[in-house]
């Protein structure tokens, strides 16, 4: 079985989408989906600059429809071919539309309000993230107690990430658990913890306005790593994760109990890839950063099919 996975926050980087935007078709693309959304998703993947495309309400809309054109790259001619679908964090309003769920337009409205809902929330008090590499999982939880910090993800291969207010977040970096390493992250609010809960709210209004099918194909959530059946349901979901934690680790724990054969991660590609090689060792991976990567993809799935 092939699965598509989809990524998320922080996958993207100033000028990715250069090399899509020299086919027509894509910036075509492109070009409609910025419509949709009231925002130059051309200019902000060719030329803004990191701190511009770091911003909440910028980077979301951004990460969704880079997936989406790779995604419909890859169903052009392999849809029958894809087993199954998941996403990281906002990379589930991508694998959304990749199962169905959500019509392209509707999944970029919502994304749209997550990342404008989200950056709101984020300036109610003064919050980040930072990945935690190494150590043993019970005591950094031990720890995250103490300083009143939350995990958000947690991604598998010995990564957690926590998130909460930034002086908590300081001292942890300066006396962290035996054997950890604590890498600040540049993301501007403590996102999948409760500091978000008034993003919640807010899609919840949104997410009842959008027409909302079952998935057409087999679909995981990142709330415990399950398959879920009901696209409404899975919206649901999606919509709670937004302050509640990224299950990553049991996400492809539930790859490995399906028998995947491979992973073909979407735009902006990398992350989870990277951590499938520690996660899911020995399952052959693709990341389609560029569309010079997309005869790869189509190998892996042509060869697993």
């Amino acid at each position: 079985m092939i699965v598509v996975v989809c990524p998320g926050q922080g996958s993207q980087t100033p000028g990715f989408l250069t090399p899509w935007l020299t086919e027509n078709r894509f910036r075509e693309q492109l070009e409609a989906i910025s419509d949709t959304v009231g925002m130059d998703l051309v200019k902000h993947g060719t030329v803004s600059d990191a701190d511009t495309i770091r911003d909440t309400a910028v980077a979301q809309p951004l990460i969704v429809a880079a997936g989406l054109l790779s995604l419909t790259a890859l169903l052009e001619t392999r849809a029958g071919r894809i087993g199954g679908v998941a996403g990281h964090s906002v990379g589930e309003v991508t694998a959304a539309a990749a199962a169905g769920i959500l019509s392209y337009d509707d999944a970029m409205t919502l994304v749209r309000e997550r990342g404008t809902a989200m950056a709101a929330a984020a300036e109610i008090t003064k919050t980040g993230m930072s990945a935690v590499l190494g150590g043993v999982e019970a005591d950094l939880l031990a720890r995250l107690d103490i300083l009143r910090l939350y995990p958000a993800n947690f991604n598998g291969g010995g990564q957690i990430v926590v998130a909460g207010e930034l002086p908590a977040l300081e001292a942890l970096k300066n006396d962290p658990p035996a054997g950890a390493r604590v890498i600040p992250l540049q993301v501007a609010g403590a996102f999948h913890t409760r500091y978000m809960a008034s993003a919640v709210e807010r899609l919840r209004e949104v997410a009842a306005g959008l027409e909302k099918h079952d998935p057409t194909v087999t679909i995981w959530t990142n709330r415990d790593g399950s398959t879920v059946a009901s696209g409404t349901e899975f919206i649901d979901l999606l919509v709670g994760q937004v302050s509640s934690p990224v299950r990553w680790d049991k996400t492809m724990d539930s790859f490995a109990m399906a028998g995947v054969t491979g992973i073909v991660e979407l735009a902006p590609a990398g992350a989870l890839v990277g951590l499938a090689k520690r996660g899911l060792k020995g399952v052959p991976t693709v990341a389609v950063k560029t569309p010079d990567d997309l005869a790869a993809a189509f190998d892996l799935i042509d060869g697993n099919s």
